[in-house]
């Protein structure tokens, strides 16, 4: 086509999106014989469009230019104008654009072109302040349906943990994936822990659920920025693979190293705030739409109940951990005394009971201060959970603790005893006076824990005759 035929063409095209009251352009998608697509260019736009550009870009819009220079660059921007352009797909969707704090509406349709090389879309869009119900289930019924599923399966469930490894893998059976996997991100203490995960019968994973949880957040941490203000990443050919290695190197020789061809990744928020990603490895590109309309929105979902779960488990360890020593407190010890006293609760085999009561705490207090009495509550703790490392333990008083071991020997209970005291030895800060019971029979946890007492105050007595100086009053 000559010069002439191209300008009639963009005049022509610039009369129709003139007619749109919305913001519009038409897009122009350059394609290759081997499949792939070149050059996205915007080649009109009308005033709506241009007064966008200007607001967002600050300069003004001109015809015939990448689209780079109107939109941030983004793949599944790419894929919608390809699909429209190429394929002659109409598309309708909505994009969340959380930073600018509104939604896009989006509406795409192909255009007729005489080009072999050369396909057109236009490219049409409405601002909206946010989301709404009609917005939510303007989906494909296979994709509500998969989504009802899961809500289903979420908000019905008591065991939450159990509920997302069944959500997960079916959302692993509609993406045709290898692997689907949830990860939650702590990023304050640059920390990943596995919360979902299914893996295809007969595939062996090389990244195992373990690794992830403790070598893999240099590799998360890097997912924010190759987003950017994506939604998603879709991995679904080489060129994208290619764009990947060009955003974020390391992560594609990783993701080589284990052999992953194809890849979506939704982040994981709630408020704004980052919880966390899905994605699926190596899925069936073949329905690429409807793994993202089916993750756009599940994910919707899973990040309010992950919300709901750890709101719970916050409050749970405010309920029953001492936050000062990381033992469980008086609370969980009486909870846990109560179930002794249920006729119904199945009492362990043998039971030892152990008290153990940090002396010279308020020495320590009211000379040095109590941030030097915390400080020694707290390594205290430490050499417990060196000693008793499986057992329960509890801060039962301020300077006190109460230790449970269940279904142990004696022998080998005296022997940690022993353990305590010689590394208190060593230590030559902290010391504990101590007092056990141990008991094989008819449990009685009161009165395991009164005899436990009274040797730990029998053997305090007697560390405040050798250390009369240290006494407490």
């Amino acid at each position: 086509m000559n010069l002439k035929g191209v300008l009639q063409i963009i005049m022509d095209f610039q009369s129709l999106v003139d007619s749109y009251e919305c913001m519009a352009c038409v897009m122009s998608v350059e394609t290759y014989p081997d499949g792939r697509y070149g050059n996205i260019r915007v080649v009109a736009g009308n005033h709506g469009h241009a007064e966008r550009i200007q607001n967002v870009r600050g300069h003004g819009f001109q015809k015939d230019v990448p689209y780079e220079e109107c939109f941030q660059k983004n793949l599944i921007f790419e894929d919608d104008c390809y699909r429209s352009a190429v394929l002659h797909e109409q598309r309708h969707s909505y994009v969340d654009l959380a930073e600018l704090g509104f939604w896009l509406e989006v509406y795409m349709l192909p255009l007729s072109s005489d080009q072999e090389n050369v396909g057109y879309c236009v490219y049409s869009y409405n601002l909206r302040p946010k989301t709404s119900a009609t917005t939510r289930t303007d989906v494909a019924p296979e994709v509500a349906s998969a989504v009802l599923d899961a809500c289903i399966k979420l908000h019905g469930t008591k065991d939450f943990e159990q509920c997302i490894s069944e959500v997960i893998t079916d959302i692993r059976l509609i993406c045709g994936a290898r692997r689907c996997c949830i990860l939650l991100v702590d990023e304050d203490a640059g920390t990943c822990t596995v919360l979902g995960d299914s893996v295809r019968e007969g595939y062996v994973a090389t990244r195992t659920r373990e690794s992830m949880n403790t070598e893999f957040y240099h590799v998360v941490s890097t997912w924010k920025d190759t987003l950017g203000s994506d939604s998603c990443l879709i991995i679904k050919n080489e060129q994208d693979r290619q764009m990947l290695k060009k955003r974020n190197p390391d992560w594609y020789q990783s993701l080589q190293r284990v052999a992953v061809e194809t890849l979506v990744l939704f982040p994981l928020k709630y408020n704004e705030k980052l919880q966390g990603y899905i994605w699926a490895s190596n899925f069936d590109v073949k329905n690429v739409l409807k793994i993202k309309g089916v993750l756009e929105l599940t994910t919707f979902f899973i990040a309010s109940e992950i919300e709901n779960y750890q709101l719970v488990k916050r409050l749970e360890t405010l309920s029953t951990i001492d936050l000062l020593t990381g033992s469980k407190n008086r609370n969980a010890m009486n909870n846990r005394v109560a179930e002794f006293e249920n006729p119904d609760f199945v009492k362990p085999k043998s039971m030892g009971v152990i008290f153990a009561d940090l002396n010279g705490l308020k020495v320590i207090n009211d000379h040095e201060g109590h941030a030097s009495g915390d400080r020694l509550l707290k390594k205290a703790s430490a050499i417990l959970r060196m000693v008793f490392p499986k057992d329960e333990i509890y801060r039962a008083g301020g300077d006190e603790f109460m230790i449970l071991c269940l279904n142990d020997t004696l022998e080998k209970l005296m022997a940690r005893i022993a353990r305590l005291q010689e590394i208190c030895e060593q230590d030559g800060e902290v010391s504990f006076s101590v007092g056990y019971s141990f008991d094989n029979g008819q449990i009685d946890v009161l009165k395991d824990m009164s005899l436990a007492d009274k040797r730990m105050y029998e053997d305090k007595d007697r560390y405040y005759q050798k250390y009369p100086e240290k006494k407490y009053r």
